[in-house]
């Protein structure tokens, strides 16, 4: 077999490398998209245009590498979310050579002037929403590839609707055509815009929210008749539940959202899905992302366990609150974790620990109890006592490999 070389066009053939130039002129076969063909019309070599399956594509590549020279064409650089990776897949590293040039994010943000050794990167192409959210959660400064889905109109209203009103948004289209555009909008100018299907998103944050950290005091949240697990419980459950960056966590029973709102901070990669029965309490939770700009953080209004099926599957439960319905709420949590996930239950009753307890044994997995006594200081004369509040038990327990 002969080395396959991939070659990166950057923006345009303008941006092509000697080396590039040379590989171009070797090959017999040109392989890639139709746009970045017609790029070379004279040139003499067959062509293998990527049209359907990208499978079907790379067999056809492998067979003409086998007695011809294939230069496979990608646009911006080709390891860069390029191609370069599936045919190094396909063909084995020892039989590819990757010939770099300059990516889409790298032309837009010369073309913004910005710095961008700080920007998170992501790619939208074939995915759900999850990684926007949870980058724009954690950094000032994100490049977005898009795709017809999640078009830069339809990015703006999602975040909009997850509370996220600080932003810039430059859309970058047609990157080293003739036609090329860059343009800057605020979120709600962007919904309404058109653009190219071939464009890059980079969105600069203009206000940062306040802060969010581990154990911030109640009065940091709103919240509605005292409705919120203490900061030492948050702590003590969050340690429980034993989070990784990329675990989507069910906060049930979120009440205003605090242990939820926390446990997204942890998941830089992640996501919390916040369930709450009350309409005016799930308005605080959205209220609550809003000003700590948690935006992988999504609130579901609904009662549990109906609306439980529609979530995407979980790798954490913490039930806050279920009331009669917690055996079923078990059941769902138990059926839809993955082996090694994780459930925490939290309870002020007796009654709930033991129901909590009957049903993790009845599934047949061991559980951890363990009561949260918080004893605070108060001022009293020129001295202060310890105010107790209300003991919680937090029920734990790991759902076994079947």
């Amino acid at each position: 077999m002969n080395l396959v070389s991939v070659v990166g066009l950057g923006m345009s053939p303008a941006d092509l490398s000697p080396a590039v130039l040379e590989a171009m002129t070797d090959a017999e076969v040109l392989a890639g998209g139709r746009r970045l063909l017609d790029f070379f019309s004279d040139h003499p070599g067959r062509r293998l245009p990527l049209t359907g399956k990208v499978e079907l594509w790379l067999e056809q590549v492998a067979q003409a590498a086998q007695s011809h020279r294939v230069a496979v064409l990608a646009s911006g650089d080709p390891g860069f979310y390029g191609i370069a990776a599936r045919v190094i897949q396909r063909l084995g590293s020892q039989r590819v050579r990757v010939l770099p040039n300059i990516t889409a994010v790298q032309a837009a943000f010369a073309r913004l002037k910005l710095p961008w050794q700080e920007a998170r990167i992501i790619s939208l192409h074939g995915r759900g929403p999850a990684a926007l959210f949870s980058a724009v959660a954690h950094c000032d400064l994100v490049a977005v590839y898009s795709d017809h889905t999640h078009t830069p109109g339809r990015m703006a209203a999602m975040l909009l609707r997850r509370g996220q009103e600080g932003w810039r948004m430059h859309v970058a289209e047609n990157l080293g055509a003739p036609d090329e555009r860059v343009s800057t909008h605020t979120l709600s100018e962007a919904v309404g815009g058109n653009f190219s299907a071939l464009n890059l998103v980079v969105l600069e944050r203009t206000h940062r929210p306040e802060s969010l950290c581990l154990g911030l005091p109640e009065e940091a949240y709103e919240h509605s008749q005292g409705l919120i697990t203490k900061a030492e419980v948050r702590a003590v459950a969050l340690a429980k539940l034993r989070l990784r960056p990329r675990h989507l966590l069910w906060d049930l029973g979120a009440g205003c959202g605090s242990l939820g709102l926390e446990a997204s901070g942890l998941l830089w990669q992640g996501a919390v899905v916040a369930v709450e029965r009350d309409a005016d309490r799930a308005e605080i939770i959205r209220r609550n992302r809003a000003r700590y700009g948690a935006a992988n953080l999504e609130v579901v209004h609904g009662e549990m366990p109906a609306v439980l099926p529609e979530l995407p599957r979980p790798d954490r439960v913490f039930v806050g609150g279920a009331g009669p319905a917690l055996e079923d709420v078990l059941d769902q949590a138990l059926w839809r974790l993955p082996a090694a996930g994780v459930v925490v239950v939290a309870a002020i009753q007796l009654d709930t620990v033991q129901r909590a307890r009957r049903k993790l044994a009845a599934a047949g997995l061991g559980h951890e109890v363990v009561q949260v006594q918080i004893n605070r200081g108060a001022p009293l004369a020129a001295d202060l006592y310890l105010k107790a509040l209300n003991p919680v038990w937090l029920i734990s327990a790991t759902k076994e490999a079947p």
